[in-house]
């Protein structure tokens, strides 16, 4: 089974509009066109859809993943509006694929850049995950639940990320976290009670974040990219592809 992870597209109602280092729009035509090579059975997008909070943009976003020929699900980040994306397609907090279950959480804060799930969130997920103790978990955020080693972009991450941590402590069929936000590859542990949990972050289908900076900077050398995640029955690997815009 191959999930593949898109994040990040940052588009505007103007397809031709500029990102940072690019063309948001025509640089998520091509990182959709190589991941359906790739042949996933399904897509999960991790939010940030929008740059400027237009249902034209999250329209442009529909056009271009609707062209993988598999599911695909949006979750929504900092700057999406979640009603407006849910007015095109739903937004669903759970996927069920064989033997695994997708978890989709909703970390967006009306007006923050920073990321929170709040009590009701964190219950509801706890609830989910208490119905199956026995099938493997994948969880998908948009902000990440730990420090990424950027400091001005710690500042922005998940800021309940300890009660995430200690509802996780009762839920050992979680095997992994995926995040978007953070515009790089990444990969780090978030620590429980039990051990600690695998934490993925994927290169943004717009611009690249420079890792490591303590101030902003953007990584005018990495290419775009995606994660691919194939699952075995209890387990699975993940690696990231870059997409040369220049090919």
């Amino acid at each position: 089974m191959r999930v593949i992870q898109i994040t990040d597209c940052h588009l505007h109602a103007d397809p031709q509009a500029r990102c940072r280092t690019g063309v948001a729009f025509p640089q998520l035509e091509l990182v959709v066109a190589r991941a359906a090579q790739l042949h996933p059975d399904m897509v999960i997008v991790s939010g940030d859809i929008s740059q400027d909070h237009s249902i034209e943009s999250y329209a442009l976003a529909e056009q271009a993943l609707s062209t993988l020929g598999c599911p695909w699900h949006w979750l929504a980040g900092n700057h999406d509006l979640p009603n407006l994306m849910a007015s095109i397609r739903p937004l669903p907090g759970e996927i069920a694929v064989k033997h695994w279950r997708l978890l989709l959480a909703d970390t967006h804060w009306s007006g923050q850049a920073r990321g929170r799930l709040g009590e009701a969130e964190l219950a509801a997920l706890s609830a989910k995950l208490a119905e199956d103790a026995e099938r493997p978990v994948l969880l998908f955020l948009h902000h990440p639940p730990l420090d990424v080693g950027s400091a001005w972009m710690d500042e922005l991450g998940l800021v309940d990320r300890a009660a995430l941590s200690e509802m996780l402590c009762g839920h050992l069929q979680v095997r992994g976290i995926v995040c978007g936000h953070i515009h790089q590859a990444f990969f780090g542990e978030l620590g429980t009670c039990h051990g600690a949990i695998p934490v993925y972050g994927t290169p943004s289908t717009s611009d690249q974040f420079l890792p490591g900076s303590n101030i902003f900077a953007v990584d005018d050398v990495s290419q775009p990219g995606f994660r691919v995640i194939d699952l075995s029955d209890d387990s699975f690997v993940s690696w990231v592809e870059r997409v040369d815009l220049s090919a």
